[in-house]
């Protein structure tokens, strides 16, 4: 990857307690919930800088995807190495890659910040499976990511069906199986692996966080609430833009949840879907409320 700045450009330092620079690479959401705007969001109530490379646009709402239109692969690597070579990013959070080529270019990159020197933490959401079981990744598309994009990975954030589609494997159906598909996914490459329980029916939302020294489970209350679009781009991203401050993945990863049970407490008190144009009943998922702990009204 070849800088882009002049020869006598100045090298720029940042002042102690500066907020963590994070980079969401993925698609648009223009209902705000999820992909990139929810990553942004999250980044900026959690004190950090937040920067965006676009891989896809998408079509949709709080109801469902209706089109997506995936970016060049060699615009997502122009504007991965336009960034880079200005711009020390601390925290990388990659979500939607939209195909096996935009996949590659992503990978392509990072391998050569981590030749360089320069690697960034790297959460890796493999947004593979939708919410009502839906394959989202054509198969050449799931392969690029599982043996280029996850070996990349300090931190990999699947849903239970996402982790059986990496693993090749049923999706699991307890606890004790989501725990043993956290470990394995260490066997793919990923430094970390955060099994989410969401799919689980049980009283808490329980994660399972595979790392060199074992698995621990992460408990949060379940909220009740249909209001849940983007709680895995807005979970990845939290975990990415925390890390630069806790020493450690544990901690990020559990102030992260503690953000989203929060977000997600508050879910309620946005009104977002089913005030358009279109008439009859609201039959979509909300966003979260990224906002809560800043939002002044009046």
């Amino acid at each position: 990857m070849g800088s882009l700045l002049p020869d006598d450009a100045v090298v720029r330092t940042r002042p102690p307690g500066h907020p963590a620079v994070a980079l969401t690479i993925a698609g648009s959401d223009p209902s705000g919930g999820a992909g990139i705007q929810a990553d942004l969001k999250t980044f900026a109530a959690l004190g950090g800088y937040g920067c965006a490379v676009l891989t896809g646009l998408t079509a949709q709402s709080t109801t469902g995807v209706t089109r997506v239109l995936p970016v060049p692969a060699d615009m997502v690597t122009a504007q991965l190495e336009t960034l880079f070579a200005d711009v020390a990013v601390d925290a990388v959070k990659i979500g939607m890659t939209t195909d096996a080529a935009v996949a590659r270019a992503v990978a392509a990159v990072l391998r050569d910040l981590r030749a360089a020197g320069r690697a960034p933490y790297v959460v890796l959401d493999p947004v593979m499976v939708s919410t009502s079981g839906h394959r989202l990744l054509a198969p050449d598309a799931e392969a690029v990511l599982r043996d280029e994009l996850l070996p990349l990975a300090d931190l990999i954030t699947p849903n239970l069906p996402e982790a059986a589609v990496l693993l090749g494997v049923e999706q699991a159906r307890d606890d004790h199986e989501a725990a043993d598909q956290a470990r394995a996914l260490l066997k793919l490459g990923a430094r970390f692996a955060l099994v989410k329980g969401g799919h689980l029916d049980s009283a808490e939302s329980v994660d399972h966080l595979a790392g060199p020294d074992g698995v621990v489970a992460l408990t949060a209350p379940r909220i009740s609430t249909r209001n849940t679009h983007g709680t895995g781009c807005t979970l990845s991203s939290a975990c990415a833009v925390l890390r630069p401050r806790h020493d450690g993945w544990e901690p990020a990863v559990r102030a992260a949840k503690e953000y989203l049970t929060e977000a997600l407490r508050a879910a309620d008190d946005l009104v977002i879907g089913g005030t358009g144009t279109t008439p009859g009943p609201w039959r979509g998922h909300g966003p979260v409320d990224h906002g809560f702990a800043t939002r002044t009204l009046g």
